[in-house]
């Protein structure tokens, strides 16, 4: 018998992938409980048998997947725990494996893979698959042979930071890039996020640094 934990806010999703689960496993499953975040997690997980594995989503109210996988780490390490969410950007992906979770699939997955992915789990430690491994290969190709960082940008993202070192508004480098001022702001905005810096000053500061532009 398998033992499987869900957490997830989503009710009727919750009562599809119990199905799902039951209908793509080879094994007898039985559902030890259904949460709709952590903090529900927290108060059934205590109250009975420690699952084989715990099916979770990222994003939920109140505490989420990341915060709850941290608990559980600490709390039930020997657990593991399968992302099943919406949410692919690379950065969450990276975050929940060097978080210690154990697979990591989207919810509109076909049935047989959810049920590749848990059996994999729960028998081998581990489920990666090829769109988890590409993000992966993806993240060490931003190092060098030497562990240093490489750009993270693209050539339209470079192009944009050498002029937001300039004096140019934001309009003139629209103008100059043949691009719409909001597309522009989109550029602004995303390398804000993707660069981890607050302002113009941030950008022109990360373009020196790695030799983007030269004073």
């Amino acid at each position: 018998m398998l033992h499987i934990g869900l957490v997830d806010d989503h009710t009727l999703f919750r009562k599809g992938i119990i199905s799902l689960i039951e209908m793509a496993c080879t094994q007898p499953v039985q559902i030890l409980f259904e949460a709709a975040n952590g903090l529900e997690l927290q108060a059934l997980i205590g109250s009975a048998t420690a699952p084989d594995i715990i099916i979770m989503d990222i994003n939920m109210p109140d505490m989420n997947g990341f915060d709850s996988v941290l608990w559980l780490k600490e709390t039930y390490p020997a657990v593991p725990v399968l992302v099943l969410t919406m949410m692919d950007k690379e950065e969450y992906i990276i975050r929940m494996l060097k978080m210690g979770i154990k697979g990591y699939l989207s919810k509109d997955v076909e049935p047989k893979e959810l049920g590749e992915a848990i059996h994999a789990v729960s028998n081998n430690g581990y489920y990666y698959t090829d769109f988890i491994t590409g993000k992966l290969i993806s993240t060490l190709q931003q190092y060098d042979e030497h562990g240093r960082s490489l750009s993270p940008l693209n050539e339209r993202e470079t192009e944009f930071l050498r002029l937001a070192c300039s004096e140019y508004t934001y309009y003139e480098i629209a103008a100059l890039m043949h691009l719409s001022p909001k597309t522009v702001d989109g550029y602004r905005k995303a390398l804000f996020e993707k660069l981890s810096v607050k302002n113009r000053v941030g950008l022109a500061l990360y373009a020196v640094k790695h030799d983007i532009v030269k004073l």
